[in-house]
């Protein structure tokens, strides 16, 4: 699989974790909030910043639905009224992208409409995500193609035939460089509905990056991805989720984005190499293993034995593995307690 260059950063499995805040609604319609959202996604170490770009019409109609699950966050509500609440003006996207571009993150979006792809190229964006709800379809997935650039794709509520089928489709249409998102698209996602096994399988099956789509809580879920491969991660982004908004109650605050960041880092770093013998970093903590000494004074022709040796740090004397070898040895010398016991002792 190819690394992907997107602006000033590389995506793929020789580095490391590329970070996306999606502001998704948390903006809660306001511009001033959604430009406090991307100063803070910075200040936090986030790689890029995602919106979703569709509004109400272009998704929806009105009378389409009523969302009627006890569960669900969005219970009793038309769907038609949550989009046009959760939507991102579309004049918002400019000073939105702007902003993030001067605090040095990569800005874009999810298209839902061909509409929605002709607007972000008239931005320039570098890069396209197509969010699971969309990803099985085509005409889209070929639009965004056509444009040449990267795309990443999530793969909720999809078999595998689908994702296939997608891939394909986006290959198909001109599109070189793939990521594939592991994702569970229920909101929130529990850790035990999350399957980040399915990681190295998706990445064997389709031979391109692979990341999460992560709506669990907290950040434990996409350090445990990082470790199994992924090296994309989508995170929910809010100031507080004190504060409301359609996706509050799954989206990370600031303190959390930056420990995201940290600590998927970690991860990959602490990946490495199959290691089986002593690092050069360890050779000084040699010492600090144990040794054989002698724990009495003992006189020439002395016998040695569990009452004149013992086993201790630090590691200047035999390996305790020649315990058995020396006991009943007679010494050649005196030797005063606190010595290491040597091959010339004995």
């Amino acid at each position: 699989m190819n690394d992907i260059k997107i602006g000033n950063y590389t995506i793929g499995s020789n580095h490391q974790p590329f970070i996306i805040a999606e502001m998704s609604g948390n903006h809660n319609q306001s511009l001033e909030r959604a430009l406090e959202l991307v100063d803070a996604a910075a200040e936090a170490g986030a790689h890029a910043l995602k919106l979703q770009t569709y509004t109400a019409d272009t998704i929806t109609m009105k009378g389409a639905y009523t969302i009627e699950d006890k569960n669900s966050l969005w219970n009793g509500k038309e769907l038609h009224d949550l989009y046009k609440m959760a939507y991102t003006p579309w004049e918002w996207h400019k000073p939105i992208f702007d902003r993030a571009k001067e605090k040095g993150m990569i800005a874009f979006s999810s298209p839902f409409d061909e509409t929605a792809v002709d607007f972000l190229e008239s931005l320039n964006v570098p890069i396209y995500k197509i969010a699971s709800f969309e990803n099985t379809h085509h005409p889209l997935l070929k639009k965004v193609a056509a444009t040449g650039k990267p795309v990443i794709i999530s793969s909720g509520v999809t078999t595998r035939e689908d994702i296939t089928e997608s891939i394909e489709v986006l290959r198909n249409a001109g599109c070189k460089n793939i990521i594939l998102l592991k994702c569970t698209s229920t909101y929130p996602a529990t850790p035990e509905n999350t399957n980040l096994l399915t990681i190295p399988n998706l990445i064997e099956t389709f031979n391109c990056t692979v990341g999460l789509s992560d709506h669990t809580m907290g950040v434990g879920a996409s350090v445990a991805a990082v470790a199994l491969g992924a090296r994309v991660i989508e995170k929910h982004f809010t100031l507080r989720r004190a504060d409301g908004g359609v996706d509050s109650a799954f989206s990370l605050e600031p303190e959390e984005l930056k420990s995201l960041v940290v600590e998927t880092e970690r991860a990959f770093l602490s990946l490495g190499i199959i290691q089986t013998g002593i690092l050069p970093a360890e050779e000084k903590s040699l010492l600090f293993k144990r040794s054989i000494y002698i724990s009495k004074d003992v006189k020439a022709g002395d016998i040695l034995n569990d009452t004149n040796l013992k086993v201790i740090r630090p590691a200047n004397g035999l390996a305790p593995k020649h315990w058995d070898e020396v006991v009943g040895k007679k010494v050649k010398t005196d030797l005063k307690a606190g010595t290491p016991l040597n091959w010339e002792h004995i």
